[in-house]
């Protein structure tokens, strides 16, 4: 790519990629992580975000969410879930805040993309996971009320992002897993439709999303349920419940670009920088065309920044 500037290199490296048949200059990579409280507002967060982002050498600036639904403690029913608020915009000025600012910072460097924690995610922050799996096995209805005021707050907090010039969203969806219900239908019922609301209004609006089907809290028996669910790159573990698949599996399953091929809890966490160089390059032999060198989630807080910058700077030096 020449005659770009460093910034203009990265966008177009990670923008080709939606391109079928067109070969970035090197293969992109970014590893996401949650930075201490001291972080998660105001200019202290964007200048957190910039310095991780600056000292790993990723392509992507991806802000941490880390201004989660309150607990309510009143919704201990499903028929409480009527009482559940739609927050407004004035909810969201904090985690708007570092949105303006890291897009007026970094947007030249770039693409910059806003998590974005699915409806069911929010509402297991509001009365806590396994109560609201309890609530939507005993009564499904009611429970979609509270779910659908959950998923107009987020629409509101979406569409104020995508004002300040956010580039897209990480769309992180949970729920699916094997074991959280008895088959798919509650899926289908109380969750699907919230998530797809939202994920349809961002693949309208924003240049670039990518899909995380996170297996934070428990394994998945297939990723078939989120084939159709919008997002140019998909981001998900490897390891199911019936064994591994590969990269080159999942990115031929949902005809996109795959981003991950690094457990977020292995080498890249525990490992020196030369055996994540090792990890790194032998992921990249047998990656998909279309790839992005990532974890399959958040790695952990405490990872050595220097294990990243290693991993990334593989990718980008890697020639297949």
């Amino acid at each position: 790519m020449p005659g770009l500037s460093k910034g203009e290199r990265k966008r177009e490296a990670v923008l080709s990629l939606l391109e079928p048949g067109c070969k970035p200059d090197y293969i992109p990579a970014a590893f996401f992580l949650h930075f201490d409280p001291t972080h998660h507002r105001g200019q202290a967060a964007i200048d957190k975000h910039l310095e991780y982002f600056r000292y790993t050498g990723m392509d992507l600036v991806k802000i941490q969410y880390e201004h989660t639904f309150p607990h309510l403690p009143e919704i201990r029913r499903p028929e409480d879930w009527a009482k559940m608020p739609c927050y407004g915009l004035d909810f969201y000025e904090a985690p708007l805040q570092v949105v303006e600012g890291l897009v007026r910072a970094a947007k030249s460097e770039a693409l910059v993309i806003q998590t974005l924690y699915s409806p069911f995610m929010c509402a297991g922050h509001t009365v806590g996971a396994q109560v609201l799996a309890e609530h939507i096995r005993q009564d499904p209805e009611r429970v979609k009320r509270g779910m659908q005021a959950i998923t107009d707050s987020l629409m509101q907090f979406v569409k104020a992002c995508v004002r300040l010039g956010l580039d897209g969203f990480y769309t992180s969806t949970q729920g699916g897993e094997s074991g959280r219900f008895d088959g798919p239908a509650l899926f289908g019922a109380c969750i699907r439709p919230y998530d797809l609301a939202l994920m349809e209004e961002i693949s309208r609006a924003c240049t670039f999303n990518i899909l995380h089907v996170c297996d934070f809290h428990l394994p998945y028996r297939d990723l078939a349920p989120f084939v159709d669910y919008p997002g140019h790159v998909v981001n998900a573990s490897l390891e199911l419940t019936n064994g591994k698949i590969s990269a080159q599996e999942v990115a031929a399953q949902f005809g996109r670009p795959y981003m991950g091929g690094l457990e977020r809890k292995g080498v890249i966490a525990t490992g020196s920088p030369r055996e994540v160089q090792a990890a790194a390059e032998e992921v990249l032999r047998t990656a998909p065309e279309r790839f992005i060198l990532g974890a399959d989630c958040t790695v952990p807080s405490e990872t050595n920044w220097d294990n990243l910058k290693t991993a990334i700077a593989t990718a980008h030096a890697f020639r297949r």
